[in-house]
Parts: C-alpha cells; structure tokens; sequence
C-alpha cells in the first residue's frame, strides 16, 4: 500500500476561489481582502457589524502530551470540523498559523494531515499573508526605539543593566538567545547585553491574539513594560512613544485570515502562539468572528492539555468571556504506547500491556480537564499499525471515567472517519451541561496561582523558585499587576519539567528559573526547568531536505 505524503494530498486539493469560500459563510464580498486566488482577511469593520448575532458552540480539541509518534492534534481540528459539516452542521475551524522555526526545523507545519488538512498548505506553512513577519516588525521597531532613545539623551532615565525588551525573528536559532549590542564604538551607542527570542513567544504575538479591536490592540502595546529606570520604576512602550507605529505595522495582521479545508469547509487561521512557551491560542478575533458565522467553531490549543487546554481556559476563556461547550482530547495508540514504556521502534507491534499502563497519560488529561467543568470526548487519531484490541482498550479505558472514547480514520478518509466522533460532539455541546470555571481565581497571589496550577494541572508536590523570583512576583502586585493570570513556560512533553519522564508521574517539584511581565498581554510568564523562548535546530534540520522539484513545486515540507 502506498500512503501518500501531505504535500502530495495538498497540492491535488481542489480548492474553491476564496469568495465563494466567505459567501458560504454570508460574508460579502467587499468585506474580504483577497490574498490571491485562495487566501483572504476579514475586513475588521464587517466583524465589529457581527456583534449582535448569536454566538455558536465553540469545542476545543486538545491531547495527550506529545511524543516523537506523533497525536495529529491540527489533523483531528480540521477532520471533527469536516466531520461536523458532513452531518449537516454549519461548523467552521479556527487555527493557529504556523512558525517558520519548526518547518524548517524538527516538528514540521501545522496545518493537518492527510485527507484532513486546510490549503493552501504551503503557503500557510510558510509566508501566508505576511503576519508573522509585521509581528516581527513591530516587535524589533519598538527594540530599536529603545536604543534610539537611550542614545539620543535618555530623557526617561532608563537604566541599560534593566531592558527588558528583547528581539524576535520567526526562526530558530540559538546562537541569538544572549547577545552583546552597541558594540563598535560611541556611533553605535551603549553596549549592553541583549537576547532574541523566536516570534512566535513575542508578547506582541501574544497581545495580537488576545486584543479585540485595533483601539485595544494599541492599548495593550501602550501598557508593555520595556525597562526599568535605577529606581526600578518601569518604563512603558507609551513611553518611548512607539504604539502608534507598531499599530501601523499590525492594522492588517491583526484581520483574521480565512483559507478552507480539503473539503471546502471554511478556516479561519490566525495568530500563532507557541504552547509551551506561550499561550498557544489562535485569535480571539478569529475565535469570536467564527462563533458569530457558524453554529459550531472546532478551535485548537498546542500541545497537551496540560499546557495548551490549561491557557486556553485559564488566559484565553478567561480574557474574552468565552464559553466552551465541550473538548476533544486526541491520543493515538502509538503515542500511548511510548508513554508505557515502548520504544519508538517497537511501536508497530501490538503491546496490550504497555497501553493499558499509557493509558494512565490520557487518563490525567481527563481528569484535568473535568476540573475546569467542560464536557469531554476522546479522539483515537487512527494508524494503520493499530489492531482492533488496542483501540478497545482505550474504550474501555475511557468509559472508566464517564467519557466516550471514538476510533477516527480522518488521516486516510476525510470526514467520513469522524462523523461518529462529530455526532457525538454536537449531541455534548448542544446539552449545554458545560459548567466552565478557570482554576484559579483572579485574586490569588501570583506565587499561589503558578502552585496551583502545578498541583492540579502537573499533580507536583510544590514549586520552587529563588527568593529574587518570589520578590519579583510580590513586586509585580503591588504594581498592581497582581490580577493576571499565569502563563507557564514548560517543556511538552511530561507533565514534569524533566521532557523524558512519560506517562502520569507525581512526586516531582516545579523549579521556577524566571519570570516575565507581559503586562500588554496581561499575563505573567513563568519559565520552568530547561524551557527555551528560543528553540534550535536539531542535529539534522528539516531545511535540509526541502526545496524545489523541477516543476518548481516545493518538496519536503510536511
């Protein structure tokens, strides 16, 4: 049998002209910025006219921790939405947009796979409309107002030893994390220690995706704190006067971008937040434009639930008053099987056994998300290696905690593979049993939310963190910014801190290594163990094998 790659499926896609993709969703045609044949923003003032409809369902899909197998979190996204258009529901997705950094590096894109993908593949995994990269703009324009103005006088009395406004670009590369700039003489101003971080972890990514109009968008730019002055009083970005530009830089990047999925469902993809060091949601402008246009909005946090269902409830619902109806929670076979102890190369072997003791990873992820009172299912994203025992297993592990387990063959068959899962979805969310609550409450002190979400969420014993974070948090309060909620910067791939401890481990502390103010995204970021804000390539990156065929089509992209 020969399993065709995604590129493959994507380029054999029989897309619709994007007009006709906004018309099936009522949006005229004057409303749509069209970015070629296929791709199109949502003029902003057609989503301030939708305020007064009716909001749909929105269900989450979130999964177990990721292993090298592979979950197909974006895969399932796309192959529930299509799902639920294929029983007769008007259902569209809202994904996040992919980062240069891991298409050219190790985890690859992230739009679906297989027969469940949105298109143009290619270009959303690439430059698509060019967000990405005013983001990066904005972000570094207001970098360099920083240093302009410390040469020019330093009328605000910043003090060089504290900015703490670092630089971004949407690629992986670890050589930019510590840097020196200003080297080279009196021209080039004051040598001080500087840093990068990948765009994607750039609080201007962050304010882009949780502002909700243009007015709020230069409100929030206004509020970053950039540094410090000797008396450690903050300076803001209103400061330097930079939120006027930026916004100019950001005006259409903040319209959410509308492409369709395989089957021509309609897909708003927007914002891009990594999950592990970010919020790693997509828009609320996007969320909250498609609740309004369709009866159902199949919409992704990255990674595990630990990390991307937990920010998505805690700083995402909470933030923009959304009301989840129901989560998916993917697993795959393979995956389950890594997380009981099998190695990558046995994983095509049935292991009863090893499953059942992998079972306890998804088993946690549930429990998890029941705490936060949201309905729940689980999608087996299925492979052609896994037997029909196993994915009984996973059944009747499922039922063990009130929750339906589906077997899903979206990979190979579209929506036919998910309409089970969809009917499923739809008969939850339409109950309306769904009791959301954040976790924590917006009182507690900063120190009290990182350790409860640590117990909860991760089932550590505690958090530890040196004394200058402890004071750094009790100084933040009494900035008055100690009502924020608390985004984790935390490896994927166990709910410890250490990526190589599978499965559902308790007895492990939280080591707290810093902690950032985003005070125009109003969150607070800590960054946990070994965690990076800019990733590297791996040893064998995967920009070594992509470029182009001599047709000119790109090769090598998945």
């Amino acid at each position: 049998m020969t399993v065709r790659s995604d590129i493959e499926i994507a380029r054999d896609a029989k897309m619709k002209p994007i007009m006709e993709v906004g018309q099936k969703l009522g949006i005229p045609h004057a409303d749509l910025i069209p970015y070629g044949h296929t791709k199109a923003k949502v003029h902003l003032n057609y989503i301030d006219g939708l305020a007064s409809k009716k909001d749909g369902k929105l269900i989450l899909v979130t999964a177990i921790n990721p292993t090298p197998a592979g979950e197909g979190k974006t895969t399932t996204t796309v192959g529930l939405g299509d799902g639920l258009n294929a029983i007769g529901k008007k259902a569209m997705v809202a994904l996040r947009e992919p980062s240069l950094g891991p298409c050219f590096g190790m985890k690859g894109g992230a739009a679906g796979g297989g027969y469940a993908q949105i298109v143009p593949m290619e270009d959303i995994n690439l430059h698509f409309t060019g967000d990405f990269h005013a983001i990066t703009s904005a972000h570094n324009l207001l970098s360099a107002m920083i240093d302009n103005h410390i040469y020019w006088g330093n009328e605000l009395g910043i003090d060089t030893r504290r900015v703490a406004w670092r630089r971004v670009m949407d690629m992986n590369d670890r050589a930019l994390r510590e840097v020196v700039c200003s080297l080279g003489g009196v021209a080039n101003g004051y040598p001080r220690e500087a840093g990068f971080d990948i765009t994607v972890a750039s609080e201007i990514m962050a304010i882009l995706c949780l502002s909700t109009s243009i007015a709020d968008l230069e409100r929030r730019i206004g509020q970053i704190v950039v540094a410090y002055r000797k008396d450690k009083t903050p300076v803001l970005a209103k400061d330097i006067k930079a939120a006027g530009a930026m916004v100019v830089l950001l005006k259409d990047a903040l319209m959410p971008n509308l492409v369709q999925t395989l089957e021509n469902n309609p897909a708003f993809v927007h914002g891009g937040p990594f999950a592990n060091i970010a919020h790693g949601c997509n828009s609320v402008m996007a969320t909250k434009a498609a609740l309004k246009l369709a009866d159902f909005v199949v919409t992704e946090a990255g990674f595990g639930a630990d990390l991307g269902a937990e920010k998505f409830f805690d700083i995402k619902c909470r933030k923009a008053g959304l009301q989840p109806a129901a989560t998916v929670i993917v697993a795959t076979i393979r995956a389950l099987k890594m997380h009981g102890g099998v190695a990558k190369e046995d994983l095509k072997k049935e292991n009863i056994e090893a499953l059942k003791k992998g079972c306890a990873n998804l088993g946690r992820h549930i429990e998890n998300v029941k705490k936060f009172g949201v309905p729940i299912a689980v999608a087996v994203n299925h492979f052609i290696t896994d037997t029909d025992a196993e994915v009984e297993v996973i059944k009747e592990f499922c039922k063990t905690h009130g929750v339906e387990a589906f077997k899903c063959t979206h990979w190979a068959e579209g929506s036919k593979g998910t309409k089970e899962l969809a009917k499923h979805v739809a008969a939850l969310a339409e109950k309306d049993a769904a009791h959301f609550k954040p976790i924590y409450d917006d009182s507690l002190s900063l120190w009290d939310k990182v350790k409860t979400i640590a117990r909860e969420i991760y089932r550590a014993d505690d958090i530890v963190g040196d004394k200058a974070i402890r004071d750094q948090l009790k100084g933040w309060e009494a900035q008055g910014y100690g009502k924020f909620p608390i985004c984790m910067a935390k490896t994927q791939y166990s709910f410890t801190t250490d990526p190589n401890l599978k499965g559902a481990p308790t007895n492990h502390v939280v080591p707290i290594r810093e902690v950032r103010l985003s005070a125009g995204a109003e969150f607070i970021v800590v960054i946990c163990g070994e965690i990076m804000t800019m990733p590297g390539l791996p040893k064998v990156p995967s920009a070594e094998v992509i470029g182009l065929d001599a047709k000119g089509q790109i090769d090598g992209l998945f």
